[in-house]
């Protein structure tokens, strides 16, 4: 019995022999190639490194470039001369900053003082603002209500409370400066109030007070 032809065709051993040697090359590439990880590959430590370097040195710079800039600076209750002393003293009148807190009663008295006539009552050439300075202090910790005769028209309306405790939770330092500012304003000339002043008031004759006054009240007052 005759061989068969296929068994000895060197073809196929050629065939054989490259795909044993495909099968080698592809277990080498295999054991060179490094598994893939999950996730994020961590920073190399010499850019890390760097990075770090940078941003010390860029915060160096604005210290040491910054102009002398200082918050602080900007707020006007504070002379900037004093900075770092212990001691901030007071560089604004406190009129002007009264001008700045009247923004929240311009609303109803008018930029101008004069108020709106029938619903609000003027603060310009009114008794009430240049008067008794402890009945106009009761007046913006607690506000008021009810019928106010104001230069011979009366007004019959409610004011809010600007002490703590009220709608605007004003400090005594505040209503000090906005009652001076409205107290020589628009032609009127009296006397300016001290925060001492509103915090005898407060802590005084009117210790515990939260409901609004009335004019007959405030009249009343020795």
């Amino acid at each position: 019995m005759s061989a068969d032809p296929k068994n000895n065709d060197p073809r196929i051993e050629q065939a054989g022999a490259s795909d044993e040697s495909i099968q080698k090359v592809h277990s080498v590439l295999l054991r060179e190639k490094a598994e893939p990880a999950e996730g994020v590959a961590p920073m190399p430590l010499f850019l890390l490194g760097f990075i770090s370097t940078m941003i010390f040195l860029v915060s160096i710079y604005f210290v040491h470039y910054r102009g002398g800039f200082d918050s602080m600076v900007y707020d006007e209750r504070f002379d900037p001369k004093t900075m770092g002393t212990g001691a901030q003293t007071a560089v604004i009148d406190p009129r002007v900053a009264g001008k700045r807190h009247y923004t929240a009663c311009a609303a109803c008295h008018q930029a101008n003082g004069l108020g709106v006539p029938g619903a609000f009552p003027p603060l310009a050439g009114a008794d009430w603002v240049t008067g008794s300075e402890e009945r106009l202090i009761r007046i913006l910790l607690h506000g008021l209500q009810g019928p106010i005769e104001v230069k011979g028209n009366t007004y019959n309306g409610i004011m809010p409370a600007f002490g703590q405790g009220g709608a605007y939770n004003w400090n005594d330092q505040r209503i000090a400066e906005v009652l001076t500012y409205i107290r020589s304003e628009w032609g009127n000339n009296a006397a300016p109030i001290t925060t001492e002043q509103v915090t005898a008031v407060r802590t005084g004759g009117a210790a515990g007070r939260t409901a609004p006054w009335t004019a007959e009240e405030l009249l009343a007052l020795p």
